[in-house]
Parts: structure tokens; sequence; C-alpha cells
């Protein structure tokens, strides 16, 4: 049986599950909203233990791509939008590489290459 490469929407939530377990594990926030759904923004909605909220955008990002860079234009849209709720506005790019070959798609229940250095505070 041939194998079928994941789908956009498939890398979008393995990239939203490696963020999430970052905010809820190592930064331990808590979620008020999670949106899945690709294009559609912010991904998280969370509070820290102070109870400042934060907008998170989440992207998948493919070889040859920087994760930390980003839509600069679109963020600030997002900071001012996320301004509005009194929420801060942070940006978490997850790279995702075939181990095999970096030119090659990633496979389902394959090993892959993450490349995930936390999110950056768009201010």
């Amino acid at each position: 049986m041939k194998k079928a490469p994941l789908t956009g929407q498939e890398l979008h939530n393995l990239a939203m599950n490696i963020v999430g377990n970052a905010l809820r594990d190592e930064l331990q926030w808590e979620f008020l909203l999670v949106n899945s759904e690709l294009k559609r923004d912010p991904q998280f909605v969370c509070v820290d233990k102070n109870n400042q909220k934060y907008f998170v955008i989440v992207r998948a990002v493919p070889y040859g791509e920087d994760p930390q860079q980003y839509d600069v234009v679109f963020m600030e849209i997002v900071r001012k939008h996320a301004e509005k709720h009194n929420a801060r506005t942070l940006y978490a790019g997850v790279g995702l590489t075939n181990t095999q070959d970096e030119s090659f798609p990633i496979y389902k229940d394959e090993p892959y290459r993450l490349n995930f250095k936390g999110v950056i505070e768009i201010e």
C-alpha cells in the first residue's frame, strides 16, 4: 500500500499539537479557545497564571523556510485585533521535514525532523 503524505490540514494539526504541548507543559498556560481549522486565526487563545491573555498564531513551515520568519503585515493586523481584547500576540513557526530526505513529504506515522524554537512575541 502506497503511503500518502500529510495534507496541509494534517501538517497544521501536527504543528498545533507541538505548540499546544509547549504552551501547556512548559508555560503552564490555560486554553480559552483552540481553533484547529487551517487559515482561521488565532489558533490558541490562552491565559497565563497572572490572567494575561495571549493570541497565538501557529504556522507549519516547510523545509527551506525559516520558521522564525513571519508575515509582518498580517501579524500587525492580528496584534491590533488582540489589543482590542487586552491580549498579547505570539507567533509560533514550526519547521517540519522528512528525516530521510528533506525534499520528500512527511508521511503519517513516520518520523520527522522538528525545528521549533518557541514562540515569538509580536510587539
